[in-house]
């Protein structure tokens, strides 16, 4: 009697996060082959998601990228097991984040600024689990989406590389004249080279 009723209710709540991504789906007119692609699954996959006679997913990558791709935090999936090491706060993904409100861009409509095959990548980038582009070129490309100017994307391009040097062990204050001297030749390039 007693697993009757947990398999009840473990029913609904399938139904509950199978019609929540069938709605979002349908709502944002999204083909299941492109949702496939931002999330890093088969077609076949997403056809078990929004299948409410089937298990929903219960893994922790793929309920990000779902959760990512439909703006709403993961744990409102009722199959959503907070990991033991989340991931960390990062300055300089919140600043792309508040680009990307500024130009009232929804997830959905600034992955479908890029070609299909680099939209996981970007899902991955925005979850917090793959790190911004140091690669000054694919971080200019985020910013001529989001038209952040070229001192604004510089300053973000040379955070995200201070935060790569100090993870490297680089020591900043104690290499301050390198350190600045570095900047000056990347900012140089950046906004003179990258304009032509």
């Amino acid at each position: 009697m007693k697993d009757r009723k947990n398999n009840k209710q473990k029913q609904k709540i399938n139904q509950k996060s199978s019609k929540k991504v069938s709605d979002f789906l349908e709502k944002n007119h999204i083909h299941k082959k492109d949702f496939a692609l931002m999330i890093g699954v088969t077609l076949s996959y997403v056809y078990n998601l929004i299948d409410d006679a089937i298990a929903f997913s219960t893994r922790g990558t793929t309920l990000e990228r779902i959760a990512t791709v439909m703006d709403i935090m993961p744990e409102e999936f009722d199959e959503y097991v907070i990991p033991s090491d989340p991931i960390p706060y990062n300055k300089n993904l919140e600043a792309l984040k508040e680009y990307m409100r500024q130009k009232k861009l929804s997830t959905v409509d600034f992955l479908k600024k890029f070609e299909r095959k680099k939209r996981l990548q970007i899902v991955d980038i925005l979850r917090g689990a793959q790190p911004l582009y140091i690669n000054f070129a694919e971080l200019k490309n985020i910013g001529e989406i989001l038209a952040i100017t070229d001192e604004e994307l510089f300053g973000l391009w040379k955070n995200i590389f201070a935060d790569y040097l100090e993870e490297g062990n680089f020591d900043i204050q104690a290499n301050q004249g390198l350190y600045d001297a570095m900047m000056k030749g990347a900012q140089k390039f950046a906004l003179t080279t990258q304009n032509k």
